[in-house]
């Protein structure tokens, strides 16, 4: 795996990843949680290269090396990720995101139609505010404490976790711990650095997912999958019942003993069934 610095029109630099080759059938563009660093998962290089899918992604502004930018919306991926693919002469490409990275892959779905040939989200949330969801239903109380606080505005999201941040809990499931001590210990590597700096990248995320996206994906009409743990209390499995309602291109598969970290045993499944769908 590569990386670099994309210097972006407006002054910003992505750090960008790309685990090639160049003349790979497909490109992959992975969008990470929160918090986390962009770089590829590990996990799912091996079945990446049975599959012929070149991996490439980013660290979202404000994470790694990446320039901050306050305000951002979720929307906002689909510019940077269209700058990365130009930067590496790649046209089409399928996305994925797991978490917080599954709303700015279906972002790359709605705003750059012409370009996406698919898209996945794992566990992803459902746009705020969604008429005839119940947002934050089922999730952890500290989670949806961060949550509201983030509603309110940066002041308070800021204040919230200044004073509550160290008491997070994510009330993961015992396949969750399992997965996390297991294959996906992978996050250690990507969650520890991001928060490095400090939680600024993260309250940009939280404030982003809080307030309009910037899209509908109702209007998406590219191919979408979307998967989910009925166990996840991070991002109930609500959002994406709700996002498969409302995409019409939508296959929703849901898991009902996996949670949030858990379903990701699915992620070559996963993997095998995007690449199918984003065969031109």
């Amino acid at each position: 795996m590569t990386d670099h610095q994309l210097a972006l029109p407006d002054g910003r630099t992505l750090r960008s990843y790309d685990t090639g080759p160049a003349d790979a059938p497909l490109t992959v563009v992975w969008h990470h949680g929160t918090p986390n660093l962009g770089t590829p998962p590990a996990p799912l290089l091996p079945a990446a290269a049975r599959l012929g899918i070149r991996f490439v992604s980013y660290d979202r502004p404000g994470y790694g090396g990446s320039t901050p930018l306050p305000g951002r919306d979720v929307a906002s991926a689909a510019a940077d990720t269209a700058a990365l693919a130009d930067s590496l002469g790649i046209e089409r490409f399928a996305v994925l995101g797991h978490s917080g990275g599954g709303p700015h892959a279906l972002a790359c779905a709605a705003l750059l139609p012409d370009r996406v040939l698919a898209a996945a989200s794992v566990a992803g949330l459902a746009p705020y505010g969604a008429d005839g969801l119940d947002w934050y239903a089922g999730m952890t109380d500290s989670g949806v404490a961060s949550l509201r606080a983030a509603a309110a505005g940066r002041a308070a999201k800021e204040r919230h976790q200044r004073d509550h941040g160290a008491d997070y809990d994510c009330e993961f499931t015992p396949g969750d711990l399992a997965a996390l001590h297991g294959v996906w210990s992978w996050f250690d590597t990507v969650v520890g650095p991001a928060v490095a700096a400090g939680p600024a990248a993260l309250i940009d995320d939280d404030l982003a997912y809080t307030a309009p996206w910037g899209f509908d994906p109702g209007r998406i009409r590219t191919p979408v999958l979307l998967v989910h743990g009925e166990r996840d209390r991070i991002v109930p499995a609500a959002h994406s019942r709700w996002l498969a309602d409302r995409i019409p291109t939508a296959d929703l598969r849901t898991r009902p003993d996996d949670g949030h970290i858990s379903v990701l045993a699915t992620a070559e499944d996963t993997l095998t069934r995007l690449a199918a769908r984003a065969t031109p």
